[in-house]
């Protein structure tokens, strides 16, 4: 029953990304069009959230840790990055193109980082199986820029 919630919760957060990229494209229109200033408008607006979570749940401040290795800071660009990315493109490439494009970008690079056990990941070696499904998701993203 746990591994169902799992999914559910994934299939859900995966539905936020493109409402979110629409949500936030929209966003950009209220900013002069530009991306990068919604794109900070919009993790503003996380933060808070994520603030006032944090206060309403009670959750202790842990304090900062004596030392983060430089690369764990660069989550937050990478996130930056892709939250600014999908706010220029969406309304390019619309919803389904532009989210077929970086769902096989995840999935190329989950399998390295599945592959080489990367970041904590437990090793997962490649295998047939798993490279073909890549490789369908590489033809749907053909299908689906073709129109």
């Amino acid at each position: 029953m746990e591994s169902l919630l799992y999914v559910v919760l994934a299939l859900l957060a995966g539905a936020t990304a493109p409402v979110q990229a629409g949500i936030n494209s929209r966003l950009r229109e209220s900013w002069a069009g530009d991306a990068v200033t919604a794109s900070l408008v919009s993790f503003v607006v996380g933060t808070l959230a994520l603030a006032c979570y944090l206060v309403a749940t009670r959750t202790p401040w842990p304090g900062l840790p004596a030392r983060v290795p430089w690369w764990q800071w660069s989550g937050g660009v990478l996130g930056a990055f892709f939250v600014t990315m999908t706010i220029f493109l969406s309304w390019r490439l619309g919803a389904t193109a532009m989210f077929a494009l970086v769902v096989a970008g995840q999935l190329a690079a989950s399998l390295a980082l599945d592959h080489w056990g990367l970041l904590g990941y437990p090793a997962q070696p490649m295998s047939w199986g798993r490279v073909l499904g890549a490789g369908l998701l590489v033809a749907g993203v053909v299908l689906v820029r073709r129109g």
